[in-house]
């Protein structure tokens, strides 16, 4: 289906949602969706924030947001997130803070049905002062205290990939981060890719699929919904925008102009794309590295 459909199908107002992707595979293009249909008082999960969630609780869309790690890769801050923690602009905005083991022990026990996750790396840490979801239990092999989180099971996820077949089986390649985990984790899934193959494309590269179709709700074909992020072997990642998006979102007021052009203005990724022309694309595309049987890309 399209974006719009799987937005408009699946997100409802209030539930708690995933777009995860480390570094790489983070679909923007569904978080424009979402501010382009409004969506309010979604519960944003992530490790890491990064711009997406920048740009999505700038518009308004969210009421929590549950993760293990702020900030602009080699930037700085996220400045939009810090004016709705601080000052509720737009609107306020609740927080949920882990460690990066503590967010990926959540995913996992959400995605392998455990009532809780153990972990040892809160053992000295202030962070269960800060977050009350973090509890203490008596290890019953008698070595003392340990850790729990709570399973997290987000309502819907988005994950982007290089592909798929129609029937939702997903491969992916390059840095990944916990994109089967919390596709396992989730009620439903919506699986984002730059193509959509044969089946037998992906029965002969069996070991690239990641994310099998039975747990996958819908499939949606958006090239380069990534962008700025960056899909291994189809293009790179857009630095420039990240560092423009520093200087940007420094006030509201510009962040709400560049809402207003970049995603109120345009209808749909395909005219993301034409605005944002071919020049920036060519830009962005790789050389060929081949990795029998796929292109992993060759970055300058």
């Amino acid at each position: 289906m399209t974006m719009r459909e799987a937005v408009g199908r699946f997100v409802d107002d209030g539930a708690t949602l995933a777009i995860e992707g480390f570094t790489a595979f983070i679909c923007f293009a569904a978080a424009h969706e979402i501010i382009r249909q409004h969506k309010r008082d979604l519960v944003l999960c992530r490790l890491t924030p990064d711009l997406i969630y920048d740009q999505m609780i700038a518009a308004g869309v969210a009421s929590k947001l549950v993760f293990s790690y702020l900030g602009n890769p080699g930037v700085g801050s996220l400045h939009c997130i810090r004016r709705a923690v601080e000052q509720s602009v737009p609107r306020p905005l609740a927080i949920e803070e882990y460690s990066h083991f503590g967010m990926v022990g959540r995913y996992m026990a959400g995605a392998a049905d455990l009532p809780f996750f153990p972990l040892r790396s809160y053992l000295g840490s202030d962070m269960p002062a800060a977050n009350e979801r973090i509890q203490f239990v008596d290890s019953p092999y008698g070595d003392g205290p340990i850790a729990v989180v709570p399973p997290l099971k987000p309502d819907v996820t988005f994950v982007h990939a290089q592909r798929a077949d129609a029937h939702g089986n997903t491969h992916l390649w390059g840095l990944l981060g916990t994109q089967k985990e919390v596709a396992f984790a989730s009620k439903k899934v919506i699986v984002v890719v730059e193509e959509i193959v044969d089946e037998e494309v992906i029965r002969r590269d069996p070991n690239r699929t990641l994310i099998p179709g039975l747990i996958v709700d819908a499939v949606v074909h958006e090239a380069y919904g990534a962008h700025p992020s960056y899909v291994q072997g189809y293009y790179d990642r857009d630095n420039d925008f990240y560092l423009k998006w520093d200087e940007w979102s420094r006030d509201q007021a510009t962040t709400e102009a560049w809402l207003a052009e970049w995603v109120y203005g345009v209808a749909d990724r395909a005219a993301y794309l034409a605005k944002l022309g071919g020049d920036t694309l060519d830009r962005l595309a790789p050389g060929r590295l081949e990795a029998d049987p796929v292109n992993y890309g060759r970055y300058g």
